[in-house]
């Protein structure tokens, strides 16, 4: 390795006088790197030195109100960074316990730094999220009152305006132990109590005003899914299934998605009555993101009651509905010998007749089964979009080898779509489509009813001849 790369074997070379020389001249001008020789003086002086300036850096960012601008965002994201740097690798390993203290000081700095930068990149927020982490590791080396520590918890969590404390109740459940998890329960509950008292409408003007904006209170919303998702965690990270499926109310069990993981922690607690009757109550109209979790939950529940035939009609019903793959696998699997045979030809017709052809055809190139794919683009070709220029370039790609008539089929779709449309910006594209079209029509005995190679590009020079950057592209060879 050549002696002038920059690495700090051939900089420890240079020795101690000069290096010192290089740090000084290059930290002219520069706030950042000066702060972070300072720094390394200090911590040079012991953990303490050092910690005195790390929290006077913080007091300073604290109070500043100065709005940060796109320029000075990533120098901010610097200094955050190297604060934290300071806390948990200098001062952390000799006194856990200051590194705790200045480690919550700095994650208290998140409001105030976000009323005054834009954060639409998500840096800042990514030096917040990743110091928060380093508490899990801090916090058991810390000499901590498990009680003050809980009242400390919870006045962060009650006041999470920006979600700067998401996940410290887990990360700091090992610091909390049995008791102090016990009395953050406590606290919760209290101020769950206190709430609801003073909430409670107390005059008819009051229930009046409510009933005016919809019967619903806001703030009281906020409240109580700060209290469901808090106890929830506690609830979780004490092993208490009853107690987490307790903070769920009627109206949470009604939609999918809750009754789907209710159910889910009921059958594992061997009690898939009751799973079943969750999930039968819910409300299965909406929600189509959670419907594959339902199914999945239902079918479990099925299957433990061992009611397989149920199951087994269940599985095909999401097949039918969906096209889901994972639940016509395990239908299969399910089935006794030889009688799947039989029941791919039938899932090959629910597949060929689906009402969603592109559905459709993503399901066969996932499955796979290039075959039904191949009939599926032939018989219905005019169904497919050919703005949908990702996904029929992959399908395109994958039959062209032993399907080309189904490729030629939807590389014209791409081809048709930007003539007609003037996508000037795809006309590169769909002129290498155009070319692969006649590459595939070597391979082509039969067209059937749709227009030869020949035919289709006359067509075309018809009907677009005024397409003349489209023409010069693909002339162009």
């Amino acid at each position: 390795m050549s002696k002038k790369t920059l690495n700090a074997a051939n900089l420890t070379a240079l020795g101690a006088d000069r290096l010192a020389g290089l740090l000084m001249e290059v930290s002219t001008g520069s706030a950042d790197i000066k702060r972070r020789l300072r720094m390394e003086l200090s911590h040079n002086l012991g953990a303490s030195e050092l910690a005195h300036d790390v929290r006077k850096r913080l007091a300073a960012i604290r109070k500043s109100k100065a709005r940060v601008s796109w320029r000075k965002r990533k120098s901010l994201v610097a200094d955050l960074n190297t604060q934290v740097a300071m806390i948990v690798d200098k001062i952390a390993p000799d006194d856990p316990d200051t590194a705790f203290d200045l480690l919550w000081q700095f994650i208290e700095l998140a409001p105030s730094i976000y009323a005054r930068a834009d954060d639409r990149r998500g840096d800042i927020a990514t030096a917040f999220h990743e110091a928060l982490q380093h508490f899990e590791d801090i916090g058991p080396r810390t000499q901590m009152d498990n009680i003050a520590l809980a009242d400390r918890v919870w006045a962060a969590v009650s006041d999470n305006i920006y979600g700067e404390w998401d996940d410290i109740i887990g990360l700091l459940a090992e610091t909390l132990g049995t008791d102090g998890l016990a009395a953050l329960k406590e606290r919760i509950v209290q101020f769950a109590d206190t709430s609801s008292e003073q909430t409670a409408p107390d005059h008819e003007a009051f229930a009046f005003l409510c009933d005016l904006r919809g019967g619903s209170d806001y703030r009281t919303s906020q409240r109580r899914a700060l209290v469901q998702k808090s106890l929830q965690e506690i609830a979780e990270l004490s092993g208490d299934t009853e107690g987490y499926i307790a903070q769920f109310t009627a109206a949470d069990l009604r939609r999918k998605s809750v009754a789907a993981e209710v159910a889910t922690l009921k059958i594992t607690d061997g009690q898939p009555e009751e799973a079943l009757e969750i999930l039968t109550n819910a409300n299965t109209e909406f929600d189509p993101s959670a419907q594959d979790a339902w199914d999945s939950a239902y079918i479990a529940a099925l299957l433990k009651l061992d009611r397989k035939t149920d199951a087994q009609t269940h599985r095909w019903a999401c097949f039918e509905t969906r096209l889901s793959g994972d639940h016509l696998r395990n239908f299969m699997k399910a089935l006794p010998d030889f009688d799947d045979v039989d029941a791919e030809d039938r899932a090959r017709q629910v597949v060929l007749a689906y009402p969603d052809a592109p559905h459709a055809l993503h399901f066969c190139l996932t499955w796979p089964d290039l075959h039904t794919a191949a009939q599926l683009v032939i018989a219905r070709a005019d169904e497919f979009d050919g703005d949908d220029y990702e996904f029929l370039n992959v399908a395109a790609d994958t039959l062209h080898q032993k399907y080309p008539l189904a490729a030629t089929i939807l590389l014209r779709a791409m081809i048709d779509f930007a003539l007609i449309e003037g996508r000037t910006s795809r006309y590169g594209h769909i002129a290498n489509h155009l070319r692969d079209c006649e590459m595939l029509s070597h391979d082509i005995s039969d067209y059937g009813d749709l227009p030869t190679h020949e035919s289709y590009v006359a067509t075309l020079r018809t009907d677009h001849s005024s397409r003349s950057s489209f023409w010069e592209k693909y002339e162009g060879r």
